[in-house]
């Protein structure tokens, strides 16, 4: 009697088995790293996925992909507040808008980006996102900008770093600032600059 092939589209059990332990190591990465672990090791992670170590070390042989995992899931958590458009109105108002956004943005995002500083110089994922992270905050700034501030050279680098997420990462970890004093420290200085002639 032949043999049929099986015409089944289902998944294989050991494939649904590795998608699903990925998916729990990739979780307990995210869960360490916001603990405050910048580089759980592979045994701190089998613990916290409950997964074994042999399995751990199967997906951590390519980090950059778990870096892309990790990435997307933060994207989807900040889109819809980076991503929301700017209230009408002049300057001040939107400026304020921004900063209060790039806030609540940054707290979100500062454990992950503390914790790919440290693996940055060997993953090219890493330098990529960290790449099209600066890039995208600059043509954000640049599109609420008004057109005088967009072209003065000086005052828009100045701008750019002033809102760029390394300032606050500096005045919320490094100087200790609240989050309040943080935001109002944003917010004068790039009025000042705003303002200055």
């Amino acid at each position: 009697m032949a043999r049929t092939e099986k015409t089944d589209d289902k998944p294989d059990g050991r494939v649904l088995r590795g998608q699903e332990n990925r998916r729990r190591i990739v979780e307990a990465m995210l869960r360490l790293v916001r603990k405050g672990n910048i580089s759980p090791s592979a045994e701190d992670v089998s613990a916290e996925a409950d997964v074994g170590l042999r399995t751990v070390f199967r997906h951590f042989d390519d980090m950059d992909s778990l870096y892309r995992e990790i990435s997307e899931q933060m994207l989807s958590e900040i889109a819809p507040i980076a991503g929301a458009p700017l209230p009408e109105g002049d300057w001040p108002v939107r400026l304020a808008e921004m900063v209060e956004r790039r806030s609540v943005v940054f707290e979100k995002i500062m454990p992950f980006m503390v914790a790919a500083d440290v693996h940055k110089h060997r993953s090219a994922f890493l330098r990529e996102d960290h790449a099209v992270l600066t890039r995208v905050q600059r043509e954000m700034l640049q599109d609420a900008l008004p057109p005088a501030l967009r072209e003065e050279g000086m005052r828009l680098e100045a701008i750019d770093l002033l809102m760029s997420f390394e300032s606050w990462r500096r005045l919320r970890q490094d100087q200790g600032l609240s989050i309040a004093q943080a935001k109002n420290t944003v917010l004068f200085a790039v009025s000042a600059l705003g303002e200055a002639d």
